[in-house]
Order: C-alpha cells, then sequence, then structure tokens
C-alpha cells in the first residue's frame, strides 16, 4: 500500500478541487509552471545551476536507497544551489538523523535544512491534501505581479508549507510568505529562501571563468535564516 501511496495522492489531489469547491485550472497552473527550460533559464540560479540540483537531488535519493529503501520511500529532498530541505515522516530519532547524515554527504551539498518530523507516515488522503495547498501556492506566485515565482520552491508535508529559493527583495519575500500563509488548511510556513535582488544569473554578464571576481550584476546573497511563519 506504501508503495502506491504517491499515486493514490495524485488521484486524490486531482479530486480535491471539487471536494473543497476550488479550480482544477489551479493545479494545472501550479504543475505546468514548475517545469520546461525556460523556466529553469530564468530562475536566479540557472538553467546550470538546476542541472547541478537534479543531480545533487538524485544523488541523495540513491544513497538513501542504498542505506534504508524506507528512507527514500518515505522522506522528501528539495534542493536549490546546494542547500537542501529534507522533509518527511521518520520512525524513529535515530532514522531521522541516519538520513540527514546520509544527505549532507553527497558532494555538492553546502547546507541542510533538517524538517523531517518523528512521526507516523502520512496518510494518502493527508498527502493529497498537501498536494493540493502546494499546487494553491505555486498558483498565487505565479499570477502575483510582485514575485518572481520561477525564484521559488514549495515543499508542503503535513500542512507545513516550506519555502526554499531566492528573492530579490524583504518586501517580495514578505509578500510571498503571506501568500503562503493565508492559503487554506495551512498550518505553518517556514522560509528558507535567500534576499537576492538583481537580475536572474542565467542573464546577467558574468566573468570568465579564469576569473574569480564576482560578476558587477550579481550580489552577494545574504546569509539564510529559518524563518517560521505561524498561520493566523
Amino acid at each position: 500500500m506504501s508503495s502506491l501511496r504517491p499515486i493514490i495522492g495524485v488521484i486524490l489531489a486531482l479530486a480535491l478541487p471539487v471536494a473543497l469547491g476550488g479550480c482544477p485550472a489551479a493545479i494545472v497552473a501550479g504543475l505546468g509552471a514548475a517545469g520546461g527550460t525556460g523556466y529553469a533559464a530564468n530562475q536566479e540560479r540557472g538553467s546550470g545551476g538546476s542541472v547541478d540540483d537534479f543531480k545533487i537531488k538524485t544523488n541523495i535519493q540513491s544513497a538513501w536507497l542504498n542505506t534504508n529503501p524506507l528512507m527514500q520511500r518515505d522522506l522528501s529532498v528539495t534542493v536549490y544551489e546546494g542547500r537542501i530541505l529534507l522533509t518527511g515522516a521518520a520512525p524513529t530519532p535515530e532514522f531521522k538523523a541516519q538520513a540527514k547524515e546520509v544527505a549532507s554527504r553527497v558532494p555538492g551539498v553546502r547546507a541542510v535544512y533538517d524538517e523531517i518530523e518523528v512521526a507516523p507516515d502520512e496518510s494518502a488522503w493527508q498527502s493529497a491534501k498537501d498536494t493540493w495547498i502546494t499546487s494553491r501556492v505555486r498558483t498565487e506566485l505565479t499570477f502575483n505581479p510582485n514575485i518572481r515565482s520561477v525564484n521559488y520552491t514549495i515543499e508542503t508535508a503535513n500542512k507545513s508549507v516550506y519555502l526554499i529559493g531566492s528573492a530579490r527583495s524583504q518586501a517580495e519575500l514578505d509578500i510571498a510568505t503571506t501568500v503562503a500563509r493565508t492559503t487554506p488548511d495551512v498550518k505553518r510556513v517556514v522560509s528558507y529562501v535567500e534576499v537576492r535582488p538583481g537580475s536572474p544569473v542565467a542573464a546577467q554578464n558574468t566573468a570568465p571563468p579564469s576569473s574569480s571576481a564576482p560578476s558587477a550584476g550579481a550580489p552577494a546573497a545574504a546569509p539564510t535564516t529559518p524563518v517560521e511563519v505561524e498561520k493566523l
């Protein structure tokens, strides 16, 4: 049954708009925004950074599978510029600690945000609700003219919304956080978004590979400090 849970979750998520009185188009918009070469190229990290992050994610999943198949099955990893967000449910504190240690050893990982909960695994219905929340937040960010939504990655676990990525300003990040916080059924919002103003990396005139000097158009990112916002 556990191996079928992701599939069942997606099916239930597609049915949730009807059950909750929402619009199915919101899911289509939310899922569609996450794919495509143009999407990656317009992100702050650029298409090259997106490829690197995908490699890190794949390597973490493989390491989990080789260590304990339950890690790969029950846990999720989101990667943005080498910063990894771990979510899901662990049966014991030891399981949680080992999963974090294994993930942190993968080459390319520069920061680990451990949001794994020691709790029973989510039901298929709860997983579907989390998928629906993620889709709703993604849709709202996409259609908000004050937010560059491609720079935000969203993960929802047990009604907690986690944001990771980069924002052009603190004001933009505040708007994005408010959007997530005011989404129906959201319990809390935790932000791991870096504030980094400027144009996307892919659109900047970067220095030649032999130069170690940073590009004038690429301001350094502010240190990431997780911000947790409780639901009103």
